[in-house]
């Protein structure tokens, strides 16, 4: 039996994902797309000239990313059609002195960002990246520019206790995230070899405690780290229906959203339209969004402001009035039904690989969907002949959230919370369907082509 072939949109997602191992090389990739597709960077310190037609992004601190299409026949007033998504995703992040030497190993402290299943980082290849800022001296003038780092290799290993040293460890194994979650990065006597010194204490850099300057000095003078961090994401599985990667959770639907954008407007689609369509990609979602970059902060409110002024100068009153003919995508991974805990999911809301996008509702608000909202969203699945699926969690059990109440409560915006249904939320290496990943793509391509015509045809505050 022959195989199906892999859809486009997969295969670049895998290459997305690949190239994205930090929120910051992720709204890289971003860019470099946007670029191809004939965007303008705008900054947020500059002035911005807009035209009806344009296309435009905009970057705050280099993690969070904005992109938006002005429809040809817009004005002042008119709604936004907005995805929004995040960027980040559960990782360990280095500490500010991550030097850390112990029993004859160099190892590199780390701290835990996110809600991660910790117990899958255990005996995986790791690397490190991230970003630096570097000083630039020329003819006397300083600068400062930041420049993204990765590593190519595997340097780092979380390795696990052998069973021998620990017969409990099959009844439940926990991690203690301080003093167990500590990646080995080399042995002593190889970074000797390698002329990299070892240090003495247990974890180097600490400060000085005894008030001499010359210590003090000493100290202040030594590295923070050590100066000496793999699996690629893949499509997978008998019948190459799925997709095992880190962090789809959220770049999956950052992808996704992102190329519905392009695809929307590549098709002449913009003569009629009388809204502004957006991609909103935020950093800081998995610690709660409350940065400057997050979505708990002005920066939609901002950007729609400054659109609307853009094409008028009356102020608050038609901003007021564009918030209430907007509507906001909150696209955040869902969970998919697992074979070996089907009890984890209620009878009636059993989400499942390859059946489209996941409507979340939760009637305490933890999910920003609504009657209408989800109406909406599951009648342009109609229209379009494309899967949708329901979720709502066990009354017995926690939920959780997304930007979707954040930016719903913020902005005033109407909004529904989907996602894509996954397995191993969390995990270092999660799983996701192939087919999943196209669906995602047409649905919020066609919100994008279908929601002005079909929000005209709803009435409720009347």
């Amino acid at each position: 039996m022959a195989m199906a072939e892999t859809p486009r949109i997969a295969s670049d997602l895998i290459d997305f994902l690949n190239a994205s191992p930090t929120a910051f090389h992720a709204v890289d990739e971003a860019k470099k797309l946007l670029k191809e597709e004939g965007f303008q960077q705008l900054s947020e310190r500059d002035d911005w000239s807009l035209s009806a037609g344009g296309k435009y992004f905009f970057t705050r601190n280099h993690s969070t990313i904005v992109a938006f299409v002005i429809g040809e026949s817009y004005v002042a007033g008119n709604g936004f059609h907005i995805i929004g998504a995040h960027t980040d995703s559960p990782c360990l992040k280095l500490k500010p002195i991550s030097k850390v030497t112990k029993g004859g190993y160099l190892e590199v402290g780390v701290q835990t960002y996110g809600g991660g299943l910790w117990h899958t980082w255990f005996d995986r290849d790791l690397t490190v990246a991230g970003r630096m800022l570097i000083k630039k001296e020329k003819d006397g003038h300083v600068s400062y520019v930041h420049r993204l780092v990765r590593i190519e290799e595997p340097i780092l290993r979380i390795p696990t206790l052998a069973i021998h040293l620990d017969r409990t460890v099959t009844e439940g194994f926990k991690v203690n995230t301080q003093n167990q979650l500590v990646p080995v990065l080399a042995t002593a006597i190889k970074s000797e070899l390698l002329k990299v010194p070892p240090e003495s204490d247990a974890i180097e850099g600490r400060p000085n405690t005894d008030g001499n300057e010359a210590d003090e000095k000493k100290n202040s003078n030594k590295q923070k780290h050590h100066p000496l961090l793999l699996m690629p994401s893949i499509i997978g599985g008998a019948a190459k229906e799925f997709m095992f990667s880190g962090r789809l959770d959220n770049l999956c639907m950052s992808f996704c959203s992102l190329r519905a954008l392009f695809d929307s407007t590549a098709e002449g689609s913009l003569a009629n339209e009388t809204g502004v369509r957006m991609v909103a990609l935020f950093d800081h979602e998995e610690v709660g969004s409350d940065s400057a970059q997050g979505a708990g902060s002005p920066i939609i409110l901002d950007a729609l402001a400054r659109i609307t002024n853009s094409f008028c100068s009356s102020g608050s009153k038609v901003l007021e009035k564009a918030v209430q003919r907007s509507f906001l995508v909150s696209a955040d991974m869902a969970h998919a039904l697992h074979p070996n805990y089907m009890d984890k999911h209620e009878e009636n809301h059993q989400p499942r690989l390859h059946g489209g996008l996941v409507i979340k509702h939760n009637a305490n608000q933890r999910y920003a969907s609504n009657s209408v909202t989800s109406f909406i969203f599951r009648e342009i699945a109609k229209q379009h002949k494309l899967p949708v699926q329901e979720f709502v969690v066990r009354n017995d059990m926690a939920c959780g959230s997304t930007i979707g109440p954040i930016l719903a409560s913020g902005v005033g915006i109407r909004t529904v919370d989907v996602g894509a249904p996954q397995l191993s939320m969390h995990s270092i290496r999660e799983m996701c369907s192939v087919d999943d990943v196209k669906h995602s793509y047409e649905h919020f391509k066609a919100f994008f082509h279908e929601f002005a015509q079909l929000d005209a045809k709803i009435s409720v505050d009347v």
